[in-house]
C-alpha cells in the first residue's frame, strides 16, 4: 500500500472512530439531558401526540387530554382553571408545575410501575397512554373555599387550606389570585410565551401558590400553639386563671416599643389574673406574651417544630415554603413570638395542620394531596397511606385546647365561624405587615364537629377590597371558614 492511500485510509479510520464515539456519548451521556431539553420538538411532539392521564377530583378530571386537529394530537385541557390552577399547574412546551410536574411520570405513561400497559398497547399496537392521578380534594369543600373566597372582590389576595385531621388528607387548597391554566397549555407557543410572560410580571403574583408557597406572620391565630406549650408544660389548664392587663412592658425594654396592648379589648387590669378561657376569648396579646415567657424559648420552639415550623413536610406540590420560629429568641423576641409576631411566619398550610394537630388529639399527620396514581384503566398502582408526622403535644393538652377554642367561638371574637347544632372550635388573627402602606392580614382558623373532628381549616387573607380599619380575621375569615367545615360536614 502506497503512502498516500495509507494515510486517507487512517484518516478515514479516525473518522469513523470519532463518529462511534460522537454517537456513543449522545446516544449514552447525552441521552437524557437531550430528551429533557424544552426545544426539543421531538420529544415535544412525542408528548403531545400521546394521550396524557387525567388528573381527577371524585369521578370528574379537572386535567385531561383531548384530541386536538393539529400535528400535536392531544390538547391539554383544565374544565375548571381559576378554582383548581394551583393544584393541577400546566403542561406545555415550556414546562410543568404543580401535579402536572410532580406526577408527570405517572400521567405521561413513563413510570416504571406502566411498564405492563406500555407492553400490552405496543404488542396491540395502540398509542401509549398515561396513568390518573387522584386527588384528595373534596369538590364541595373547594367550592365553598373557592366562592367564599372570590366573593371578598376582585382584587383579592389569599387562600384557604382545609384538611382531614386524622390523616392529613387535603379536602381544600385555594389561592386567589388564580390563572387560565389552558392559555399556558395552547400548542400557539408564541401566546403561551406572551401569557406567561404578563402573569410572570403581574404584581399580584397570580402564579404563586399562596397555600404553600406564601409565608406571613399568623397574627393571634398562634395563640393557640401559645396555650399548648404553656399547658404542655404543666403551667395551666384550661380553667385556670392566667396573666392578664391592660398593657405589658416586655422585659428588657422601655418606652412605646416594648409594650404589648390589647386594643381595647376586655382583658383585666394590669397584674390582674383572668380566666384562660377569657384570655383566648378576648384574644389578650399581654396574656399571651407573658405566656411565652413563661415557657420558654426552648420549649416555645419545641412545640412549634413538633406542629412543623422550621421543616419541609410536603412534596406533592413544589415548592413549599418552610414556615418559621425563632430557635434563639431573646425574652421580649419571645413574648412577641407568643402572639405570632416577630419573626413568626407561616403559610395557610401551616396554621391548618396547628389547628389538625390539636383536632387530633396532639398527633400532627404529614399532608398530603394525591390520594392515588392509576393505570389508564382505573387500577390502583399506588395509594397514599396516612403518615404520622409528630406527637405536637399530649391528647390531654389538646383536649385542654379544645376546650378554649369552643369557648372562643361560643363566646368570643370567633363566633363568626359558629354553625348551628355543631360544636366548632376556633380562633381569630390580624397580623400587622410592619409596612405602614400594607394593611394588616386577616386569619381564620377552626375544626367542627369539636367532639369528632372531620375538618381543619385555616383562612388568610392577604389583601381585599376592605378598609383597613375594618380587617378582621373573624369578620371575613370565619364565614368562609363556616362554609368549607359544613360542606365537608353536611
Amino acid at each position: 500500500m502506497n503512502k498516500p492511500i495509507r494515510t486517507i485510509s487512517i484518516f478515514c479510520l479516525l473518522l469513523f472512530l470519532a463518529l462511534m464515539l460522537n454517537a456513543t456519548y449522545l446516544q449514552y451521556w447525552k441521552a437524557g439531558e437531550l430528551n429533557d431539553d424544552p426545544q426539543n420538538r421531538r420529544v415535544l411532539v412525542a408528548s403531545y401526540s400521546r394521550e396524557r392521564g387525567a388528573i381527577l377530583v371524585g369521578s370528574k378530571p379537572v386535567a385531561e387530554s383531548v384530541e386536538s386537529d393539529d400535528e400535536y394530537k392531544f390538547q391539554r385541557t383544565y374544565p375548571k382553571p381559576l378554582e383548581y390552577a394551583p393544584l393541577t399547574g400546566w403542561f406545555s412546551y415550556y414546562s410543568a408545575t404543580g401535579i402536572e410536574q410532580t406526577r408527570n411520570d405517572v400521567l405521561s405513561g413513563d413510570d416504571s410501575r406502566l411498564f405492563v400497559t406500555k407492553l400490552v398497547d405496543l404488542l396491540s399496537n395502540d398509542p401509549t397512554q398515561g396513568g390518573n392521578v387522584q386527588l384528595t380534594i373534596d369538590p364541595a369543600a373547594q367550592d365553598a373555599a373557592y366562592n367564599g373566597l372570590r366573593a371578598l372582590g376582585a382584587n383579592v389576595q389569599g387562600s384557604v387550606v382545609a384538611l382531614e385531621p386524622s390523616t392529613g388528607k387535603i379536602l381544600a387548597m385555594v389561592s386567589l389570585p388564580s390563572y387560565d391554566p389552558n392559555k399556558l397549555a395552547s400548542h400557539d407557543l408564541g401566546s403561551v410565551q406572551d401569557t406567561f410572560d404578563r402573569l410572570d410580571d403581574d404584581p399580584a403574583e397570580p402564579l404563586l401558590n399562596r397555600a404553600i408557597q406564601t409565608r406571613l406572620p399568623p397574627g393571634s391565630t398562634f395563640k393557640i400553639l401559645t396555650a399548648a406549650a404553656a399547658i404542655d408544660k404543666g403551667l395551666y389548664k384550661a380553667e385556670d386563671q392566667v396573666p392578664g392587663g391592660v398593657t405589658f412592658q416586655l422585659p428588657q425594654t422601655s418606652g412605646p416599643t416594648g409594650e404589648i396592648d390589647n386594643e381595647g379589648r376586655s382583658c383585666g387590669a394590669n397584674n390582674a389574673r383572668i380566666p384562660f378561657s377569657q384570655a383566648l376569648a378576648q384574644s389578650c396579646n399581654t396574656s399571651f406574651a407573658q405566656l411565652a415567657i413563661e415557657v420558654g424559648a426552648e420549649d416555645m420552639a419545641k412545640t412549634a417544630e413538633g406542629f412543623g415550623f422550621n421543616s419541609h413536610y410536603f412534596d406533592d406540590l413544589s415548592p413549599q415554603a418552610e414556615s418559621v420560629f425563632p430557635t434563639d429568641a431573646t425574652e421580649p423576641e419571645i413574648g412577641q413570638s407568643g402572639i405570632g409576631q416577630f419573626e413568626v411566619a407561616a403559610t395557610p398550610l401551616q396554621m391548618a395542620m396547628v389547628t389538625a394537630g390539636i383536632a387530633n388529639g396532639g398527633t400532627v399527620m404529614r399532608p398530603y394531596l394525591v390520594d392515588e396514581e392509576q393505570s389508564a384503566d382505573l387500577d390502583v398502582i399506588q395509594k397514599t397511606e396516612p403518615q404520622e408526622l409528630s406527637q405536637a403535644v399530649s391528647s390531654s393538652t389538646a383536649s385542654e385546647v379544645t376546650k378554649l377554642m369552643v369557648g372562643t367561638v361560643n363566646e368570643g371574637t370567633a363566633s363568626p365561624g359558629a354553625i348551628d347544632g355543631i360544636q366548632v372550635a376556633g380562633k381569630t388573627g390580624t397580623a400587622q405587615s410592619g409596612i405602614a402602606a400594607v394593611p394588616p392580614y386577616a386569619w381564620y382558623v377552626a375544626f367542627a364537629p369539636a367532639e369528632n373532628p372531620r375538618v381543619a381549616v385555616a383562612v388568610m387573607i392577604q389583601k381585599a377590597d376592605i378598609p383597613r380599619g375594618e380587617i378582621a380575621g373573624g369578620t371575613y375569615g370565619g364565614p368562609i371558614a363556616k362554609a368549607v367545615m359544613e360542606a365537608v360536614i353536611k
